[in-house]
């Protein structure tokens, strides 16, 4: 392949923005069908509009948005807004069986939802099994005010990390659950769908981004990988923190950053290396996996490149082997620096944007976070550790997804059935123990099966401590709250103390985040404004984790006010 095609090759594959605009007629999405090649194999793949990854979605703030969703597939689906505060419109949140049944296939619905005091980079998904694996894409909120840090920007680039896997991921899914094990690990890490030239068969498949020397460039970076945090780094470039999870930041300096499976974060990228303006230069950029866990993991690193571009009209050369990782990119295991990269986030809190965190709370709910171990059945032969089951749990619960839409239940206040169905959330772990400190393969501690439900009136000042465990392996969870933003007012490593650590919590500044990333053998406590009536899933957003059940309910309450109850459920609701 010539140069020149093979440039055209890669430019190809950069997905163009779909802009949604409520002064037009709801956008029409079709979920299908798309042949896709990557690392020698071929398969078919579900896709939005044939794109993989989808299409970036484009609004504005205080826009009424409507995307109509068409099920073209044979399985079910469904799409979450992630981050999306869905005010009093939980229909259109999305995950399975929470707040909707799934789109049959043939069939449509349209999600409905306004875009109300946000503002900056979330994404969107399936949120059904393993569908997020290739059903996924940026959603950019422009805000109605300038940005708030005085960089004037040349252009804005998406960057989303993802997962390839060369079997068919459904299987992958079904095989871990019929086994009791561990799921394959994937084929490659990728960077806008593309795995980059250190993958079989993917020198054509990487993504090279072209910039002009001497230019401020907004990087807006998704983590929407199934197993895994990254870290991310470009050879000799500084990285300036703006915004996470689209809430402003005060702005920093950094070598790298490591992100979460559901977190975003935007960046500022000044193009300042010196180089001969005549000729071209590539710089690597790269991500690779912070690895917390023993179970196993995709261990290789996805690179693209940043080009500067030459005042000559020359063709891009694709950079030759060997390629040179950047030194500025973390080790796999480095603990220390994503804590002091934790430590560094701070919201911005100036007097266009406030820092909301509640200083005082009505509740404190403590939850532990574990991996676990079933008993097999007599009758069945099981992969797992000790030819056991794995699966997860928050507070020894084990979160079962019911065969209708939880919200529903809420709100036609289905009480015979719920009664029946659902329970609640145990607001402190059922056996206090040395969390962190037991023996990692102890027993699984009686866990429980069921659907949990933690139920706050409107308008509780919550806070919850969310505690990692040592069973099995003490891992980094990204647990993400839907229908709420929150403040993460304290980390730490070991066994939260209720007495001492309060005391030295951040109520002035704390990040304002949807996904918290909590420390490896420690704990995160957030504080949650319940100002937003309806039913919400909170859950890791380890894909296998929220299939083993590391997952809850959680119920807000309508207020007295019309202003402060759900909204009524459209009427082309997906029923079960």
């Amino acid at each position: 392949m010539r140069l020149k095609d093979n440039l055209t090759h890669l430019l190809a594959k950069i997905v163009l923005p779909l802009e949604i605009n409520s002064k037009h007629s709801p956008n029409i999405t079709h979920v299908e069908w798309k042949r896709v090649t990557r690392l020698c194999h071929t398969k078919s793949l579900l896709t939005i509009n044939g794109e993989y990854p989808g299409p970036t979605i484009i609004v504005h703030e205080g826009d009424n948005v409507e995307i109509k969703v068409t099920n073209k597939v044979d399985r079910n689906t469904t799409l979450h807004w992630h981050g999306i505060r869905q005010y009093r419109t939980g229909w259109a949140d999305g995950p399975a069986y929470i707040t909707q049944c799934p789109i049959r296939a043939g069939k449509s619905y349209t999600y409905k939802f306004t875009i109300a005091d946000q503002r900056g980079t979330l994404w969107w998904h399936a949120h059904l099994s393993w569908q997020r694996a290739t059903v996924y894409g940026a959603f950019i909120i422009y805000p109605r005010l300038p940005y708030p840090f005085s960089a004037p920007i040349h252009q804005e680039i998406p960057i989303i990390f993802g997962e390839w896997w060369n079997p068919d991921v459904e299987a992958v899914e079904n095989e871990m659950m019929l086994s009791g094990a561990g799921p394959n690990s994937s084929d490659a890490f990728t960077i806008n769908g593309l795995p980059g030239p250190l993958y079989p068969c993917s020198y054509q498949d990487t993504f090279i981004q072209t910039v002009e020397k001497g230019k401020t460039y907004l990087l807006r970076i998704m983590n929407a990988a199934l197993r895994n945090e990254l870290f991310f780094a470009i050879a000799d470039h500084t990285l300036t923190v703006v915004e996470i999870d689209a809430v402003y930041t005060k702005p920093f300096n950094t070598k790298a950053i490591m992100i979460a499976p559901g977190q975003t974060t935007n960046v500022l990228l000044t193009t300042n290396q010196a180089q001969d303006s005549s000729s071209s230069k590539m710089f690597v950029m790269a991500a690779r996996p912070y690895l917390t866990s023993s179970f196993p993991f995709d261990n290789s690193t996805t690179i693209g490149f940043l080009n500067y571009k030459s005042t000559r009209n020359e063709e891009i050369k694709h950079p030759l082997a060997p390629y040179v990782l950047p030194s500025n990119l973390p080790p796999m295991e480095d603990t220390i620096f994503a804590t002091k990269f934790s430590e560094k986030l701070r919201s911005l809190g100036s007097s266009q944007y406030p820092c909301r965190v509640p200083k005082k709370i009505d509740k404190r709910v403590i939850t532990t976070i574990s991996l676990n171990l079933q008993d097999c059945p007599s009758n069945e032969t099981c992969k797992g550790f000790r030819n056991k089951r794995f699966l997860a749990s928050m507070n020894n619960q084990s979160f079962i997804r019911p065969s209708m839409s939880i919200l529903e239940c809420h709100y036609k206040n289905l009480t015979t059935t719920s009664t029946n169905l659902f329970s609640n959330f145990p607001e402190n772990p059922p056996f206090p123990f040395n969390y962190t400190g037991v023996d990692p393969i102890a027993e699984n501690m009686n866990t429980q099966f069921g659907t949990k439900l933690l139920v706050v009136p409107f308008g509780t000042k919550l806070e919850m401590v969310l505690q990692d465990t040592n069973f099995l392996n003490p891992e980094n969870h990204p647990i993400h709250v839907h229908g709420h933003n929150f403040f993460i007012v304290g980390t730490g490593f070991g066994n939260y103390n209720a007495d001492k650590d309060p005391k030295y919590y951040n109520l002035v500044d704390p990040p304002e985040r949807n996904t918290v990333a909590v420390p490896i053998g420690g704990w995160a406590a957030i504080r949650i404004n319940a100002d937003n009536p309806g039913v919400w899933f909170i859950h890791c957003h380890l894909e296998e984790h929220t299939s083993w059940g590391l997952a809850m309910g959680f119920i807000v309450q309508s207020g007295p006010k019309p202003s402060q109850c759900l909204l009524p459920p459209p009427h082309d609701l997906p029923p079960c």
